[in-house]
């Protein structure tokens, strides 16, 4: 069918039939735009093509052509459903950096893909780590699209971006500390770390607030700190990303300071960030070295995965100027590999259970 009608050019669409409805597979990236799927699905309808490339956060309908590296599909509630051959998807596309699996760059085309991260992200594989399987592959059918736009995470986001540059948590402005959790790379124990410093806090009787805010779109990390204890969680795919690589640099800034701020003004005791990857990771490099975020940010705990990282990343937080208070992490693990960090530390090492005890989490807030 032909709709001659979208944005004054042809484009080919088909529209959503109840049974295609009911057998697809929705994303938890895509899960806001599901529920206005499910509740008008005769409003929405496929564009087939497309003059120019798709953008980071379109939705789009593919079909699993061959199963890799994963198998699974996270919906919304978070549970991973089993991906068949033949099945429909439906997606945003995004791109992804992850040293431990893949990059990933938006494809310029509505051609062949790949799934590249299980919470529902489709990409074009450019590089992959070699222990990894070949990414699943997908084959778009279609954009989703209501009234001939072409629907973006951004236009179902909950939450809304606070103004550039707009902070008021300043010295003069008393509020909850905020504890940022960095790493000194992917799997490095961060999350881990966040659930542990949310639990111990909420064991001190504090109420917590958390929040991711870069990496990809998931949702066991938000699940995770909800699980801990906090009484609100939210990361970027609560404002429309389905993740924040090549994000250009105000609006990963805008991120931050949007959760720091609106969850402050919730009335909590703490907030707790975490920031995705490593610290030579191209936004958190520069969220490091930005005013702003040093004005905005109490204490930092880092999580490393070895006692030469954990050495590195302090020298580098210490050059930054940063509140460090504590190291932890997957480090923490190894009795031996946290003896060889305190010899070259000046930070304390704590293992990361043990931040669920309250007098220790406590001990990592600044005073306030």
């Amino acid at each position: 069918m032909i709709n001659p009608f979208v944005n004054g050019a042809s484009y080919d669409y088909e529209p959503l039939d109840a049974r295609r409805l009911a057998q697809l597979r929705m994303a938890y990236t895509t899960r806001f735009v599901a529920q206005a799927l499910n509740a008008q699905p005769e409003e929405f309808h496929l564009l087939n093509t497309l003059h120019g490339g798709p953008q980071a956060g379109d939705v789009v309908l593919a079909k699993v052509t061959r199963i890799g590296n994963h198998t699974r599909l996270q919906a919304a509630n978070t549970r991973r459903q089993r991906l068949f051959v033949g099945q429909e998807v439906l997606v945003a596309y995004g791109n992804r950096y992850a040293p431990d699996q893949f990059l990933a760059h938006v494809p310029n085309d509505l051609g062949p893909c790949h799934l590249v991260a299980g919470g529902g992200v489709a990409s074009r594989v450019e590089q992959a780590h070699a222990s990894v399987n070949p990414a699943t592959e997908l084959m778009p059918v279609g954009l989703l699209a209501r009234a001939g736009q072409v629907v973006n995470l951004r236009d179902y986001a909950p939450q809304a971006l606070l103004e550039q540059g707009a902070v008021a948590h300043t010295p003069d402005v008393p509020g909850p500390p905020v504890v940022v959790v960095l790493g000194s790379s992917m799997n490095s124990g961060k999350s881990t770390t966040v659930a542990c410093l949310i639990n111990g806090l909420t064991n001190a009787g504090l109420r917590v607030a958390a929040a991711k805010a870069t990496g990809t779109g998931a949702g066991n990390d938000p699940t995770l700190f909800t699980d801990a204890g906090a009484v609100e969680v939210r990361d970027f795919t609560d404002y429309g990303f389905p993740t924040t690589y090549l994000l250009d640099y105000l609006t990963v800034r805008s991120l931050l300071i949007s959760m720091i701020e609106q969850q402050r003004a919730l009335g909590v005791d703490a907030v707790i960030i975490e920031i995705a990857d490593g610290l030579f990771q191209g936004e958190t490099g520069r969220l490091l070295r930005d005013e702003v975020f040093n004005q905005l940010v109490d204490s930092v705990v880092f999580s490393s995965q070895d006692a030469l990282g954990a050495v590195t990343g302090e020298r580098v937080l210490r050059e930054c100027s940063l509140p460090l208070r504590a190291i932890s992490g997957v480090l923490t693990a190894s009795p031996l590999a946290a003896s060889e960090a305190r010899e070259h530390l000046q930070t304390p090492v704590v293992e990361t259970y043990e931040l669920c005890n309250p007098l220790v989490a406590r001990g990592l807030l600044a005073a306030h």
